[in-house]
């Protein structure tokens, strides 16, 4: 952390590398919708490519394509939190993201075997975020997302792009108790 301000801490995010989809949806909809593509790649439906480094990566027993080809080895990723939501200019589309471990790169990660998903590296960034109990609805989110852009404008910062949902808990937990943030990328 950067500095607790009022209405938000300002962070220093480090660079990171995410698999994410686009959907079309509603936002309530638009984690469950994404799950399942985001689910398979950290689960095995994935592959090394040609130039990506083998060390320490394992294959998943019985994964398909297995079978002795050495570009078509699977690996399962740890799960981590939290789980990114962003809106996009195009309303109802949103990009939901699985933040991967620090030990991959762009370089070392997995080729997505789905077409849906796709890596993304994100560069280092200062961000402010807001963190808030309840709901995954857009409700929230907007409400969320107002108060914390007001808070930003009043500590005289710049936003950059549109503000994004970090959710961390499963969706089974009670809603009172889920840990959420609102963050905004800021200059």
């Amino acid at each position: 952390m950067l500095d607790n301000l009022p209405g938000f801490e300002l962070r220093l995010y480090p660079s990171h590398l995410v698999a994410q989809v686009t959907v079309h949806s509603a936002l309530e909809d638009a984690g469950g919708t994404a799950f399942a593509y985001l689910f398979g790649y950290i689960s095995g439906e994935n592959t090394l490519g040609t130039g990506q480094a083998r060390g320490g990566v394992a294959p998943v027993a019985g994964a398909a394509g297995s079978g002795g080809d050495p570009a078509a080895v699977a690996r399962r990723i740890p799960m981590t939190a939290p789980v990114l939501l962003q809106p996009e200019s195009l309303a109802g589309t949103y990009t939901v993201g699985f933040v991967l471990p620090a030990s991959l790169s762009a370089a070392t990660a997995p080729d997505p075997a789905d077409p849906a998903v796709s890596l993304v590296a994100v560069p280092e960034a200062r961000g402010a975020a807001a963190r808030f109990t309840g709901r995954w609805t857009a409700h929230n989110y907007e409400d969320h997302a107002a108060a914390l852009g007001e808070a930003v404008a009043a500590a005289g910062l710049t936003v950059r792009g549109l503000p994004r949902f970090a959710l961390f808990d499963p969706p089974y937990k009670p809603w009172f108790l889920r840990r959420n943030e609102v963050v905004q990328t800021v200059e």
